[in-house]
């Protein structure tokens, strides 16, 4: 899965245990409801995140994780991550930049068209 959007946070590195390490980053999504999505990278996934700052266009490759836990009361509660693997920078789409053409408009005009000539189209 991947996520697409605007970097809005990058957090420092977190040393949770003597052998396990965590780095968090937050992705605005651009769509008409923007979301914050919060992504983990873990380990040696941590230092991915060293060059990115905030506002920067990005796609994350992502797992969902799940995991179930029991309480001394015996209840099971369930918890959910998201788990990013890679990251990409995005193109930034400035005012100088126009966007892909699409095939129909990547052709130039006919120059040499004769309106007397014998339309041979089936339709």
């Amino acid at each position: 899965m991947e996520v697409t959007g605007k970097v809005k946070v990058v957090n420092p590195e977190q040393q949770v245990s003597a052998a396990f390490k965590k780095r968090e980053l937050v992705v605005t999504t651009d769509e008409q409801y923007p979301q914050h999505i919060l992504i983990e990278f873990t380990q040696d996934k941590c230092d991915l995140l060293s060059s990115y700052k905030q506002g920067e266009a990005v796609k994350v490759s992502i797992n969902l994780r799940g995991r179930e836990w029991v309480n001394p009361q015996g209840e099971t509660r369930y918890f959910n991550s998201i788990q990013g693997w890679r990251i990409e920078r995005l193109a930034p789409e400035g005012p100088g930049q126009t966007p892909a053409m699409p095939a129909a408009e990547a052709f130039a005009p006919a120059t040499n068209l004769n309106e007397d000539e014998p339309d041979d189209l089936p339709f």
